[in-house]
């Protein structure tokens, strides 16, 4: 069995340290990435910025009982990009804010970090920065997700009209019966757990 590396043995700095390394930027509109005070991203002329940002909280979105950390990872990613690719936008940037209890190790958060890398991949999205604090509870995600669109080309909600196409990636209801799955396997005599869309 490999060895657990406590948080503190590294420290925020050290695990940033840690994700840095992991990390390839691939977006020209990307200027500065993690490793400073703040990211610095340099937008194409004549586009417009869209920014989006999702939380999940641990017991709430997701139950690690049931869901690997790294599939958690991947998800957090994901639900943010969608926002950004509802309204027509190119996902360009995302920033990580983490809210860890003392239970979790430092290999535990890169496996987390592990799921963000490989759908920052798989959506050709760079991330650029963000933050980590202490929890007194479990694990919570934050992440912010930006993105590029040509100005006056968004897609807002209020402009759909009757007949338009709908649109729809992944598989619907997937959430709701995972959430029905995974509340059967647990005992008659515990909390349903709260599952809600992302």
């Amino acid at each position: 069995m490999s060895d657990i590396t406590p948080l503190d043995k590294v420290g925020e700095f050290g695990l940033i340290r840690r994700i840095q390394e992991t990390i390839t930027l691939r977006q020209p509109s990307t200027t500065l990435g993690i490793g400073d005070d703040a990211a610095i991203l340099t937008p194409a002329a004549q586009h417009d910025i869209v920014v989006s940002t999702d939380l999940l909280v641990e017991g709430v979105h997701f139950d690690l009982t049931f869901c690997p950390l790294k599939h958690v990872g991947y998800k957090a990613v994901a639900v943010n990009v969608s926002d950004i690719a509802a309204m027509n936008a190119l996902p360009t940037q995302i920033v990580v804010g983490l809210a860890i209890g003392s239970r979790y190790s430092v290999e535990a958060i890169e496996e987390l970090y592990e799921g963000m890398r490989l759908a920052c991949e798989a959506y050709n999205v760079d991330l650029v920065g963000g933050d980590t604090t202490a929890s007194r509870g479990g694990l919570t995600i934050s992440i912010t997700a930006m993105g590029q669109i040509e100005t006056g080309r968004a897609v807002r909600r209020s402009g759909a009209q009757p007949n338009d196409l709908i649109c729809v990636t992944g598989d619907l209801g997937g959430l709701f019966w995972a959430c029905k799955c995974s509340n059967a396997k647990k005992p008659p005599s515990s909390p349903t757990p709260k599952c809600s869309p992302s």
